[in-house]
């Protein structure tokens, strides 16, 4: 948020005035921009760094025809699945939570899977987006971020298992 001052505008005009109220799970799910936020933030910074996968019959990929054999382990990268131009026509490498509104509304299914895809994705994905827009939206009623400036803020991030920011400065102001 505090890189993206444009993007926590929107999100607070979308709230409007209503700095009290406490949204209900309808107006929750009705707040579309934040929705594509939370999309988006996923996306551009997705929690899993990978996903793997056991191949399960004998196959060959069409594009590349590398050969697949049954209990072969796939690693799934996920990092690269959101940066691939060819599944993007927005610039992935830019943070554009409207791609979701417009000409990437319709991306390929496994272009982002945060949280995993096909049958064995995570089944709690719907309650953790429903936290996310709760938290989101009400932090958004209530405090504003601001980029801490090049001194505090070199960037970077490291990666395990999942990526965590590193060197990150954030000024809160509460409203």
């Amino acid at each position: 948020m505090s890189k993206n001052p444009r993007v926590q505008a929107k999100i607070k005009a979308e709230l409007g005035d209503n700095k009290f109220q406490r949204l209900s799970i309808e107006q929750l799910d009705s707040l579309d921009y934040l929705n594509c936020v939370i999309q988006e933030v996923l996306r551009f910074s997705s929690p899993a760094v990978s996903t793997f996968r056991t191949v399960t019959v004998d196959d060959r990929l069409p594009a590349s025809g590398a050969q697949l054999y049954k209990g072969d382990e796939l690693m799934i990268n996920m990092y690269n699945l959101t940066r691939d131009k060819r599944y993007w026509k927005i610039d992935p490498d830019l943070f554009y939570p409207e791609r979701f509104q417009g000409d990437d509304k319709d991306h390929h299914p496994y272009a982002s899977i945060p949280f995993g895809g096909g049958h064995r994705q995570c089944i709690g994905q719907e309650l953790a987006r429903l936290e996310l827009k709760a938290i989101t939206s009400r932090l958004m009623q209530h405090v504003t971020f601001r980029d801490g400036g090049p001194e505090v803020n070199a960037g970077g991030h490291n990666q395990t298992l999942t990526l965590m920011p590193k060197n990150v400065g954030v000024i809160i102001t509460f409203d």
